[in-house]
């Protein structure tokens, strides 16, 4: 037996990375890199198979994406469809998987350590979960099953997914470039697949279409194409003997990369052309692409990196600076992005206001005349050092991701011509400066080597195509010759002649210079950080890192005001007045941002929120630039006007998210005694003048309280310092703790049952969306609390297996706890085609079915959710980001219960099925007398039925059947008599959507009058079934299946009648409210005696 081959040890990695490092190739070509962690508490792996969608058939657009959801759906060696999911959510795992133009990515995660429940042994100790996970995992490139059982399924969830992506401009605008471009290059594919191109069209062609995903995998997967990452706590020799045993099965057909040479997505026919696009949501924006070169080979020196430095620059001289101080844009992007080997794009991409529409082609001049700057003189050397510095910086002091994104990262790196020593540092770092490769690179930024897109609800108005797919409004034409004369012309600009505030950016101060840690031994991490100012005034919280010794820090200040939430009124003009504090601090903020420090202003409930992040050398600096700007920002009329037109439109756009997006926004406002919604807010900012904000914006810094966490590379004295900056600064009056705000949601009744329907904005949004909310009781409430978070965890999987998996309700499906600021419950999410009053009995149905399944569950099955749930609490924080997030959301909610993953997992150890079973029947049970619900039903204005069969009648309906069934046997070879057919279908009820009766009708008809075989019956029977469940909706009738019982879902229980909301004040005016959030200890346990810091 061939040996595993040891490609590369001891990787260029971060300088704190106590990871060790193996890139292995296995006899069969793959390749895997293996991470052993110490001290991780999740194991992962991650399959990178370089095919993608630009693999697809022609005639069958989005076959890889079917593939990667159909591997999920049981092997050879593990056959039940959801055994995989199965095993990861009882080791506190969970896994997903995407498809992009040129790779299929499929990772998972698992607890690290060895649990009581795993099966397997090695050396006479048992296997961590991560064997039984790779083991299950390896087989997808195996023996996968394609089970026929599963393929309708699955199809339809493609189908839900691509349906839940239709009114999305993200989706619709790509898709649209990629219709736009050249048809013979793979980039015009239709890359999701619908039920259309992967069932119901091969169908008509007589395609097998089960023989052609396995034909698809058969073909294209290979292990000489993957690319796998495995990361354990297990050593490395152990990890390369796991992967050498269990991935030795993937056969190795000796494929080619997957290239695609020879034609450019831009071809001449597509060059120096305009496309207009009319956007579902209200957005401006201008894109300039051009085709550009393939940097994979470059990737020491990357010179669009370069480039993008300079174009997409934000400070003086800038092309963002100038266009933004005409009124013209309020954001600038730029930057390459591979399309595939030997194909990409550099992109320039512009926010434009609305002056800035109607001045879009001056913009464009503005843009080539920067880049005839760039081209001026000969790259500069400081520039480029200035940029690598920041590169090496960054990957020196790079702290861990979750598994997951680690895993998943990396194996899509692999496929990159990397030596293998340098897959963590890949592109990431800038080696070689290389002055001819950036002349080179801006060569491809030419005026006769590019096409614009311009993105607009009004402009120009006349778009007279629509985009295959998505139904994208547009037109395209060629730019004008007059315009293009005029691009040529800014492109050759010299000095003399070029717009006199362009320049090149000058050197950047906040480049940090101080990168020491203050580092010391420690015997275990702190949990808490300690308080070490509480006054009248403020209140500091102050943590030195013990954890992550990363030369970085994070400073959260809170201005606590009740004004800036009091009324949708009052909440507006805050976010205003932060936006324009933002908008006036962009020019100078930006350098900091490059520079790996940024921070963020925003207002919520309590007051003001101000937060600095990054190398905490400058921190300070931007802290008291921030400070000063909202101290002394003068409010001017014109930039006004584009920052509310902007935050407007934003609120305007709310409403055309998904469904799923909006529906918890109802549920908070429902159950919050104080509280805004959407569109309250937008019925306030019409009449807001700059002068409105001038004199609102001084009443929320003249009285606050001052709540500060900070925490990093940072002194006692630090966190002092910026305290007093924030008092010295602003020079606030006291806020009485009497006078702060305290913030309590309203209770359900026990016994309730009330639902509140909302009909969506959006007309041509089909999708409707439930939650279904269902209250339990106080946050500080631990051991309920315990019971929700387990009754969370053990719903997870059977919830998604059951409601989205076996009965297709939608792509979009959630389940688990809920927390408020006060409260708690269990929800479950459904974004469906299907009517929210189903979803609503669908949720009944799988609750009582939940049920069934706690009262039958063995001892062993019940402690392993328990324990997958332990892990879960216990897992560590991965980053300083992460560490400073948990503690300030201990401090913002005000219980200050920095150890509440302990309190958990205390109250979770002692709870048995019993008290579970207690639980769920009181709290839960569809049936339960004493449960208190609150559903908010989001509905679509149009539903698929009328939009699909345009309200046809039933006779119209019966023709439309008849005429598609006879073209559906005239393409299998089968003489179709229109007549004949449309009498057998005399006393079938077609508007009914009953199959059974459908099928019979057409069985009659192939035995009595085409006269064929029972066996081929039978076999175009079959292929008509799975035709039906896409025709008849197509005509606007609702199928009802005709399945076996036991195939049945289960019924709904019968439940008490809910109550309708009628008047939200109403409904909130009659429920009691919570107590409001008091800390679980003493405060002044936190402070800490001077002597002994």
């Amino acid at each position: 037996m061939t040996s595993i081959e040891r490609v590369a040890e001891g990787l260029e990695k971060p300088a704190l990375d106590d990871r060790s490092y193996r890139v292995v190739r296995l006899p069969n070509q793959l390749e895997a890199l293996l991470v052993h962690d110490p001290d991780t508490d999740k194991a992962s792996a991650s399959v990178n198979v370089n095919v993608g969608s630009f693999s697809d058939a022609d005639d069958m657009p989005g076959m890889a994406h079917a593939v990667e959801h159909l591997l999920f759906m049981g092997t050879e060696k593990y056959p039940v469809e959801n055994d995989y999911n199965q095993y990861l959510s009882a080791n506190s795992g969970y896994s997903n998987a995407y498809t992009s133009s040129t790779e299929t990515n499929y990772f998972f995660e698992v607890a690290a350590s060895s649990s009581q429940h795993s099966d397997a042994t090695t050396n006479g100790h048992v296997k961590s979960p991560l064997h039984g996970a790779l083991d299950r995992f390896a087989q997808f490139f195996i023996a996968p099953l394609f089970l026929p059982s599963t393929l309708d399924r699955e199809l339809k969830a493609v189908d839900s997914e691509n349906k839940k992506n239709l009114q999305s401009d993200t989706w619709r605008l790509s898709q649209l470039k990629k219709s736009l471009s050249n048809s013979k290059h793979p980039y015009h594919h239709f890359s999701t697949g619908n039920l259309q191109t992967l069932k119901d069209e091969p169908l008509k062609r007589g395609v097998k279409i089960r023989d052609e995903f396995i034909q698809f995998h058969c073909e294209q997967y290979s292990a000489n194409r993957m690319k796998l990452v495995v990361l354990g706590r297990e050593d490395l020799d152990e990890l390369e003997a796991w992967v050498g045993e269990l991935f030795a099965g993937v056969a190795n057909k000796d494929l080619p990369p997957n290239r695609w040479e020879g034609v450019q997505p831009y071809g001449r026919k597509e060059l120096l052309t305009q496309v207009f696009a009319k956007p579902v949501m209200d957005s401006r924006l201008l894109d300039i692409y051009f085709p550009y070169q393939d940097e994979e080979e470059l990737y020491e020196s990357q010179p669009s990196r370069y480039l993008s430095h300079l174009i997409g620059h934000e400070g003086p001289g800038s092309i963002l600076s100038y266009i933004k101080a005409k009124g013209w844009a309020n954001g600038l992007e730029a930057g390459a992005a591979p399309i595939c080997q030997g194909s990409a794009f550099f992109t320039i991409s512009v926010r434009l206001t609305e002056d800035g529409l109607k001045h879009y082609n001056e913009a464009v001049k503005v843009i080539f005349q920067y880049i005839s700057l760039i081209g001026e003189s000969a790259p500069q050397q400081w520039i480029f050092d200035e940029v690598k510095g920041m590169t090496e910086v960054d990957f020196k002091f790079r702290q861990k991701s979750p598994a997951t994104s680690f895993t998943s990262r990396l194996s899509s790196v692999m496929q990159k011509p990397l030596p293998r020593d340098r897959l963590l540092s890949g592109t990431s770092v800038l080696r070689k400066f290389d002055p001819q490769g950036i002349t080179d690179a801006l060569s491809y930024l030419r005026p006769d080597n590019y096409r614009l897109t311009l993105v607009s609800q009004t402009f120009p108005g006349d778009w007279d195509q629509k985009e295959r797919w998505y139904g994208t409004e547009y037109r395209v034409e060629t730019i004008p010759s007059d315009f293009q004369a005029a691009v040529r012309t800014a492109a050759q600009t010299t000095s003399d002649t070029r717009i006199k505030e362009l320049h090149l950016p000058h050197t950047n101060e906040f480049i940090p210079t101080n990168l020491v840690v203050d580092k010391k031994e420690i015997y275990e991490p702190a949990k808490a950080p300690r308080l070490i100012r509480n006054d009248e005034f403020v209140r500091t919280w102050w943590k030195k890192d013990d954890r992550f010794w990363v030369p970085k820090g994070n400073v959260y200040v809170t201005l606590r005001n009740p004004l800036a939430k009091a009324t949708p009124q009052t909440a507006v003009m805050s976010n205003l007045y932060c936006e324009l504090v933002k908008d006036a601090l962009d020019e100078y903020s930006y350098d900091a941002e490059i520079a790996g420090l940024d921070y963020q202003l925003s207002s919520y409930s309590m007051g003001l929120d101000i937060d600095v992040g990054g190398y905490n050398d400058k921190m300070a600096v931007l802290l008291e630039k921030v400070l000063v700007s909202m101290r002394d920002l003068e409010v001017k009329s014109d930039r006004f006007k584009i920052v509310k037109e902007r935050v407007l439109r934003g609120l305007r756009n709310w409403d055309f998210q998904q469904p799923y997006r909006q529906v918890g926004d109802f549920t908070r406002w429902l159950g919050s005694e104080k509280g805004w919604i959407n569109e309250q807010y937008l019925a306030e900012v019409t009449p807001l003048t700059a002068q409105d904000i001038q004199t609102f914006y001084p009443q929320l810094l003249r009285q606050v309280h001052i709540e500060v966490l900070a925490h990093g590379n940072l002194r006692r004295e630090d966190a002092r310092r910026m305290t007093d900056l924030v008092e010295s600064t602003l020079k606030p009056r006291v806020l009485p703790k009497s006078q702060w705000q305290i913030r309590r949601n309203l209770l359900l009744s026990p016994g309730s049952d009330y639902t509140y329907v909302r009909t969506l904005r959006d007309p041509a949004n089909v999708n409707q969306c439930i939650e279904y909310y269902l209250y339990v009781g106080s946050l500080s409430d631990h051991i309920l609390r315990a019971k929700l978070l387990l009754l969370g965890q053990m719903t997870e999987e059977i919830g998604f297996d059951q409601l989205r998996t076996k009965e297709q309700l939608g792509y979009i499906v959630f389940t688990g706890a809920k927390f408020a600021a006060t409260v708690m419950g269990y929800r479950v999410i459904i974004q469906s085609e299907r009517s929210a009053e189903y979803l609503e009995s669908r949720v009944n149905a799988f609750l009582a079915l939940f049920a069934t399944k706690l009262e039958s569950m063995s001892t062993e099955d019940f402690e392993s959710h328990k324990k997958s749930l332990i892990n879960k609490r216990l897992e560590k924080v991965k980053n300083l980001d992460q560490e400073s997030e948990r503690f300030w959301s201990h401090i913002s909610g005000e219980y200050f219960s920095f150890v509440q993953n302990e309190l958990d997992v205390a109250n979770l150890k002692p709870l048995s099925r019993q008290d579970m079973i207690g639980f769920f029947n009181h709290y839960i049970h569809p049936i339960s007398p004493a449960r208190a619900k609150l559903s908010v039903h989001m509905i679509a204005q149009s539903s698929p039925k009328a939009t699909a069969g345009q309200q046809l009648s039933t006779k119209e309906q019966e023709e439309k059947l008849v005429d598609l069934l006879s073209k559906y046997l005239t393409s299998v070879g089968i003489s179709a008599d229109a007549e004949k057919l449309s009498n057998k279908f005399a006393r079938v009820d077609v508007s009914g959507g009953g199959q059974k009766a459908i099928v019979s009708a057409i069985s009659s008809y192939l035995h009595e009058d085409a006269k064929i075989t029972p066996e081929r019956v039978e076999a175009v029977v079959e292929m008509g079934k799975q035709l039906l469940g896409t025709v008849l909706p197509s005509l606007g009738i609702e199928v009802k299946v005709d399945v076996d019982e036991e195939d049945l879902p289960p019924a709904p229980p019968k439940v008490k009648e809910t109550v309708f909301i009628e008047d939200a004040f109403e409904f909130k005016a009659g429920l009691s409210v919570s107590k409001g959030p008091r800390a679980v200890c003493d405060l002044r346990e936190f402070e800490e005696a001077e002597a002994k810091l």
